[in-house]
């Protein structure tokens, strides 16, 4: 039987847990599934699935409407995400399926909290899930079988300084 983990919270270090469970559970033999919501952009860490054959990643957003209204297509392709995903699951073919920000397609509505507790919570499946984002609903909190809250205390985005290569992407 496989956990229910979660990464949430305001700070730095969500995806980045979450791939580092990733290559563990890689390096230990197991086979590692990445859904990304939302993203499209090739960030550096989805580069691994080229060198581990047994991490696949894929990017099921249509890109980052953060600073806009998301749109239609970006609520088909979320809910066409976590179907793929929740098929993955019942298929029992990968020990870990990372869901890399799915609680910002919670956040925006762009999927509802319930079909994600009907699909993950209630159904059978031994696959590890991990759960990425800001602003998990306290409904998958609660549920939830580990959560870790990645606070910001401090961050240098505040002195004008971007995402560095590597390092933040």
């Amino acid at each position: 039987m496989g956990y229910i983990h979660i990464y949430t919270g305001n700070g730095k270090g969500k995806t980045t847990a979450a791939f580092g469970l990733a290559l563990r559970a890689a390096m230990s033999g197991k086979k590692v599934y990445i859904g990304q919501f939302v993203k499209d952009m090739k960030y550096n860490e989805t580069k691994i699935s080229n060198i581990l054959e047994n991490i696949t990643i894929e990017q099921l957003g249509g890109g980052c409407f953060i600073y806009n209204k998301p749109t239609e297509k970006d609520v088909i392709l979320a809910k066409e995400a976590l179907q793929k995903c929740y098929d993955i699951f019942v298929k029992n073919i990968y020990d870990v399926i990372i869901l890399d920000e799915l609680t910002i397609a919670l956040y925006y509505k762009l999927v509802l909290v319930d079909d994600v507790i009907e699909k993950f919570f209630q159904s059978a499946g031994d696959a590890e899930v991990i759960i990425t984002g800001r602003y998990c609903p306290d409904e998958l909190i609660e549920k939830a079988d580990l959560v870790t809250e990645m606070k910001e205390i401090k961050h240098y985005y505040q002195d004008g300084v971007l995402s560095r290569d590597g390092i933040d992407k």
